[in-house]
Parts: structure tokens; sequence; C-alpha cells
């Protein structure tokens, strides 16, 4: 078995990219509600800029966060702990004292003594695998996990304004889908479908449910056309609360609604 499982990301990388992911993460409970709110960000890529954005993020709700930045290349772990040096000494816009490590590691998420996170964030890393390895990805991830955590997989465009996710349990089930849009200048709602985790991304095809949900999510879209005269957000909210009122599943309220978030119960999606 090789010490680091996994292969390196592309590194692709942006300051800003995985603001919405981050945003998701903030208002878990799972995160919220942590004995011990030690997050991992596996596959940081390139550098840790988005590692060091997620515990800026994440310390306005709970103080006492950690942040563990995980890669297997060993260049990205000395130049995200170079960022981390100017960090300390000030000359960066992250605080002194943010409560963030880098390291070496893969899907096994080593940990010093024996810790387990509450959250990992795995993001934009399974787009280079088979859809076969996503479960057994998913399940050497989630072993890794403190009872009640979870792990957030998912996918983004460069610039992230375009994502999706599956929030997973600590015993390795799916929870729940979540697509996040930039509302201002979107066209349809399933351009998503070119961002979609690596377990749905193949079966966005007719007789698939993800399929099924991207079609009725565009349906209700252009029924709301003429709510664009008040803005895309409401056009946007009054397209989800007419795919929950057809049937389906939609999870949250107006608050999520409105930065433009759908999440549905992973088995509204699971493939067939």
């Amino acid at each position: 078995m090789p010490a680091h499982e996994g292969h390196a990301t592309r590194g692709t990388t942006g300051t800003n990219r995985l603001r919405r992911v981050d945003r998701w993460i903030a208002h878990l409970p799972e995160f919220r509600r942590a004995a011990d709110p030690l997050v991992v960000d596996l596959g940081y890529g390139a550098n840790g800029v988005t590692t060091l954005e997620l515990e800026a993020r994440l310390r306005r709700v709970r103080p006492d966060v950690e942040l563990r930045g995980l890669e297997i290349d060993p260049d990205r772990v000395a130049r995200a702990n170079e960022q981390l040096a100017e960090t300390r000494a000030g000359r960066t816009t992250f605080a002194r004292d943010a409560r963030v490590s880098f390291a070496r590691g893969g899907f096994e998420v080593p940990l010093p003594s024996g810790r387990r996170p509450a959250v990992i964030r795995a993001f934009n890393v399974l787009r280079q695998y088979d859809e076969e390895a996503v479960a057994g990805a998913w399940g050497r991830m989630t072993a890794r996990l403190a009872p009640g955590g979870v792990l957030v997989e998912g996918t983004c465009d460069e610039i992230g304004r375009v994502c999706s996710w599956v929030d997973v349990a600590a015993s390795g089930e799916p929870l729940r889908l979540t697509i996040s849009l930039r509302l201002a200048d979107l066209e349809r709602p399933s351009i998503v479908a070119e961002r979609l985790p690596k377990a749905l991304i193949h079966r966005n095809v007719p007789g698939e449910r993800i399929h099924d949900l991207l079609v009725a999510l565009d349906r209700e879209w252009d029924r709301a056309a003429p709510l664009g005269t008040f803005g895309a957000t409401q056009r946007w909210m009054a397209a989800v609360a007419a795919l929950r009122a057809s049937g389906m599943p939609v999870q949250g309220g107006k608050a999520r609604w409105r930065l433009g978030e759908l999440t549905v119960p992973w088995e509204t999606v699971r493939p067939l």
C-alpha cells in the first residue's frame, strides 16, 4: 500500500474559488456542534490559499476551528508552508494566528495523535478518477471522520461560479446533493451538468435521476422567466419553490435558495 493514497490533482486553484462550499460548511450542524472542530482540506492544489480562506470563514462561527491542508505533492506542501510563514509574519491578509497547518497526505487522511476530523473537504479531487473509484475513495475518507462527521466532496468551475457537491456521512452513505450557482448571469441551471461530482457527471442521460432533476429545474426556470424583471434571484427562488411544489423533495428554505443553492436528498439523484 502506498504511503499516500491517490494521485496529485491538476493543482488548479485561485483566490475565492471555493467560497460557495466554504459558506455551506460554515452552516453545517456537523461542523458547528463538533466537539473537536478539526477540518481537513484534502487536495488543496498548487498553493494553500483556499485552505487559509476556509479557516478565515469558519472561525467566524467556531473561533476554535483548526484546518489541516493535505496534498500528495511535496512541492505543494512546501509552497503552502511558505505562504503560512508569510501569514505568521503579517504579510498576508489572513490572521497571523490562523490555526492552519499543511502536510503530505491522500485519501488515508493522516493526522497526528489519532485525531479525527469533523469535516473533510475534498474539492476538484476526484474529477481525474474513474467513476468506479468514487465509492472506494469515499469509504477511505469517511473512515477517518469523527463520529457524526461529514465528507463534502464536489467540484466547481475555475472561478467558483458553478459548483456542486455531495455530503457523505461517516458511515460512507451519501446524504444529499447541493448545486450552487451564481445567479446574476445564469442562462440555464443545467449548466451545472459540466461540474457535477464524479459519481453523477456521467449519469446526466435520459433515464437517470440526475437528468430528471436538471430537466425539471430548467423547466421551472423557463416558466419563471417573467420574474426576471425583478432580478435573477427572484426568478431562481420562484423556480425552486415550484420544483418543491411539484413534489421534488427540495431541502432548506429561502435563506439558502437566495444564495443560488438547491439541495436534494441523495436518493433523489442516486444512479440507477
